[in-house]
This record gives C-alpha cells, structure tokens and sequence, in this order.
C-alpha cells in the first residue's frame, strides 16, 4: 500500500509539544467489538484540505478525519478514493479504515497560522465524520473545539447518529461561530435501506437525530440524495419521505439523482444485480459508458416531481446543484441556539 503519504518521516518544527517527530508511527488495529473492521491509525501531516480551483463544491476548505467508511452504502461516491492506497473500491472502503490520530492536534496548528483566513470548513463531504470509528476514536470533539476557539466556521453533513453525543459541543461552538449541520437520509423503505446502507443506522434512528438537532435549535437541513431511478423517485416515496423529514423537524431538503462515479458505478451494478436485476439494463441506459450523471432529461422531471412536493411539506427546497459561489461567508451571526443559513454540500 502507499503508505508513504500518511508517515510522519522527520522533525516538524510547527508541531505541538512532543509531536514533534514520531517516525514511521502506523498501527494497525482489530477489536472484537468492530468485527471485520480493521483501522490503520496514521499520522495526518495536514488536516485541512484545500479544495481544487475547477471543483464545483461551494467551499474552499474540508476536513476528512477518516478513510473509508463503514455505512458500506453501495452508491457511495468517494469509493474510488481508496484506490489510491492500494485498496479496493468494494469491501475494502466498507471494512478497511484510515483514521488520522493526530488530525485535531494538526488542525490546531494550522488554525495558528497567520495565513488562516477562518473560511468555512466543511466535515463529511468525503467519508462520513460520525460513522463508527468516532465512538472509538472521539476525533470530532477535537476538531469542534479547534474551529470554535479559532473564530473558524463550519458545517457538518453525516448518516451517524453518533452526533447527537456532541450536540452540548455544536451548541457551545455556534455562540463563537456559524455552524452549519445536516443528516444524510435517502433510503425510507427500511428493507431497502439494510441493503444498500447495510452499514448505516436506520432511518427513524436519523431522523429522531434531526428532531434532536432541531430541538438543540439547529437550522437542520436533510440530504434526500441519492434518489434512484425506479427505485425511490415515484410521488409516494417522495411524498412519504418528505413528509416524515417535515414532522422530524427539518427545515429545508437538499435533493439530487443517484450520480455514479467510475469508482462506484461497478459495486453498484454489482449489488443491483443482486437485488434488482431488472433494473440492469434500464440503469445502463440511464449511465451509459462512464456517464456519471443521470440524463438532464431525467433530472429536470425530477425537478418537477419533486418540488411541488418540498413545498406542500412547509420545507425549503434545494437542488444539489443551487450552490452558493465559492470562498462566501455564512452571513448568520453567531449565538446560542441560532438557527445557521444552509450551505449546501456533497455527501
């Protein structure tokens, strides 16, 4: 594997007291209460994330404290990431965890840095920041208290309903800076759900997490997304989603057709071979080639299925593609119990 990127190789002179050099430090963990999982502790040598120039996301600025993701949801889209470490795209991302020990303690540093500009930084825009390594790993404490004491604001999109035990945290940092938090939740029929988010808590689990978000006085945004072609894009479905999003407590819904990366299209394929095999070849027809991105025809109908639909609920609606324009601020100011303007992102 190239592991080379993830060592710490020499002295860091802007490191914190006693990190200052842990050469070659890398541990590969297996415990019996993660079963099949296997983390591979690293240390990070950055922990803030500069966003390229040509990418479409509506923010300069993330931070990924793990790689890899154990929600296993087959439609994933940053499966192709772990490649790059000589891992698969399939099984691999689901049980062969990156997690960045030291990812608070960097951040702190960089915060530091008279170059820092307190842009907004965005969590869970590649693996999910509350999947199941963080009851074992408690990173997200650390990098909360790192952005809040920095006058740096964020946003924070997961599936895990292990946010709910940093909401005292949330509510703290959003007196000192906007925050920003949204739920992940596209499957509603819990039978699907289990088998493509076998991994994921369930979906009355997330939304009782949006209802305690909401309560804690969060302006909580849900992510309806992937929606799946014949899958969960009839006007029940949608309605039924909505409608359950609304009574949660939400306040507005981020939506968008299933978009399939070259690294994920194959185990998606893959699993709706599986489960949906009539479905291949209307699929194929819908992502030909090394298409990612359902036809516009498609996605304009979903428009107009879909926002009479977020307006009946009382809900705000967004599409994933109504992004503000890169490197602007939240304009909400800072308080308790303030309820943040959404700044969308990609889950």
């Amino acid at each position: 594997m190239r592991w080379h990127g993830q060592r710490i190789d020499e002295t860091d002179a802007q490191a914190l007291p006693g990190m200052e050099n842990r050469t070659g430090f890398l541990r590969t963990v297996t415990t019996p209460e993660f079963a099949g999982m296997t983390f591979h502790e690293v240390l990070a040598k950055s922990a803030l994330n500069h966003v390229p120039g040509p990418s479409k996301m509506p923010f300069d600025w993330t931070i990924n404290p793990y790689r890899g993701c154990s929600h296993a949801c087959f439609y994933c889209f940053a499966r192709g990431t772990h490649t790059y470490l000589d891992l698969d795209a399939g099984h691999d991302f689901d049980s062969q965890i990156v997690v960045k020990v030291n990812v608070a303690e960097t951040l702190e540093t960089e915060l530091r840095r008279g170059s820092w500009r307190h842009e907004t930084v965005a969590l869970g825009t590649n693996t999910d920041p509350y999947q199941r390594a963080e009851g074992r790993y408690r990173l997200m404490p650390g990098i909360i208290r790192a952005l809040a004491d920095s006058g740096t604001p964020f946003s924070v999109l997961t599936k895990g309903t292990l946010i709910r035990r940093d909401i005292p945290l949330l509510v703290e940092a959003a007196t000192h800076v906007p925050v920003d938090v949204q739920l992940s939740i596209a499957m509603f029929d819990e039978s699907l759900r289990e088998a493509i988010e076998p991994g994921a808590p369930s979906t009355q689990a997330r939304l009782d997490t949006v209802r305690a978000l909401s309560d804690a006085g969060f302006r909580v945004g849900v992510f309806l997304m992937p929606i799946l072609p014949h899958l969960t894009d009839s006007v029940g479905a949608i309605d039924g989603a909505l409608r359950r999003i609304a009574e949660a407590g939400a306040d507005h819904v981020i939506y968008g057709a299933l978009h399939l990366r070259a690294g994920v299209k194959p185990w998606f394929l893959q699993w709706l071979s599986e489960h949906r095999p009539d479905l291949l070849s209307s699929y194929r027809e819908l992502y030909p080639g090394t298409a990612a991105e359902a036809p516009k025809d498609y996605r304009k109908w979903l428009a107009r299925r879909v926002r009479p639909l977020i307006r009946l609920h009382s809900l705000e609606a967004l599409h994933s593609d109504d992004r503000p324009a890169r490197g602007s601020r939240t304009t909400t100011g800072a308080g308790a119990g303030v309820r943040q303007a959404p700044v969308p992102t990609l889950f």
